[in-house]
């Protein structure tokens, strides 16, 4: 069900950029963009992780520098029967983590250090897991395609507004112009749309990879009050990334409603405290 809501909300996002691309320019401005979104998907997919990996300063551990966290991500990954993923740190207060890479063949998971000093090590197994997840069900993938294509409707949006669009599309130019305003809302309701049901599944996802949904559900529960009190920078400066991370880095808006890129936290410890009461893995 949540691979199918996705489809369906990335065949939205779809649509609705090619719609701007009709009202700036007929047939001819929907297929311009629909191959401008094949361009900045492709782009996306070979260069996303490492903008994001810079974005935070994210910098690269092995087995050496980082024993305990590294054996830990292997034996996980090797749960998870997916490729070991490279390992980053990120120095940064806020305790936090985030995954992305294309594929499993090119997954990488990044934990802050005020994660690491928080979180006890059955915790960060949970965090790791959910991590791991991600990257197995190509959810970092996913995202950036969903990023990319919303930033590109807000892009056409904007130049529909100050250039004019189409003067003969169907809609007029009322509703050309509520088009022009609505379309970029939209949107991003979508891209958030997405990522709640992809943190869902990943949660899901992280439980059964550990082995223990409670280890999860404590490790949100530390998450999102460390994330109320301590800022993140550089997440504030690149607030795209948001939906990237396992708990919204951002202070604003804690609702588990239509403008928030993260369900809300107290769900999402009830439905793994329900996975665990049910017992319907290695843990019951």
């Amino acid at each position: 069900m949540n691979w199918f809501r996705t489809t369906l909300l990335m065949a939205a996002l779809t649509a609705l950029f090619m719609g701007i691309g009709a009202m700036i320019g007929g047939g001819a401005g929907a297929l311009v963009a629909l191959l401008v979104a094949a361009g900045m998907n492709m782009f996306a997919y070979w260069n996303s992780d490492k903008m994001l990996l810079r974005m935070h300063n994210a910098q690269p551990v092995d087995q050496r520098s980082a024993p305990e966290l590294y054996e830990m991500v292997a034996d996980l990954a090797h749960n998870a029967g997916i490729p070991m993923p490279k390992v980053y740190i990120v120095d940064e207060d806020q305790p936090n983590a985030f995954a992305t890479g294309r594929d499993p063949q090119h997954g990488a998971v990044a934990v802050t250090t005020g994660l690491l000093r928080m979180l006890s090590h059955q915790e960060l197994a949970g965090v790791v897991a959910h991590e791991l997840a991600h990257i197995k069900n190509r959810d970092t993938l996913i995202m950036t395609i969903t990023a990319t294509v919303a930033g590109a409707i807000s892009m056409l949006a904007n130049f529909a507004f100050f250039f004019g669009g189409n003067r003969d599309n169907p809609m007029g130019i009322v509703g050309s112009i509520a088009m022009m305003i609505l379309a970029p809302i939209a949107a991003m309701l979508v891209q958030m749309a997405i990522s709640r049901t992809r943190e869902y599944a990943a949660d899901r996802a992280g439980a059964e990879i550990c082995g223990r949904p409670m280890w999860l559900a404590s490790a949100l529960g530390k998450l999102e009050q460390g994330a109320r009190r301590i800022d993140n920078p550089a997440a504030e400066q690149n607030p795209a990334t948001a939906h990237m991370f396992i708990v919204n880095p951002l202070h604003g808006g804690r609702m588990d409603g239509l403008f928030t890129t993260h369900p809300r936290t107290e769900n999402r410890i009830a439905a793994l405290r329900q996975m665990a009461d049910a017992g319907a893995g290695p843990w019951g």
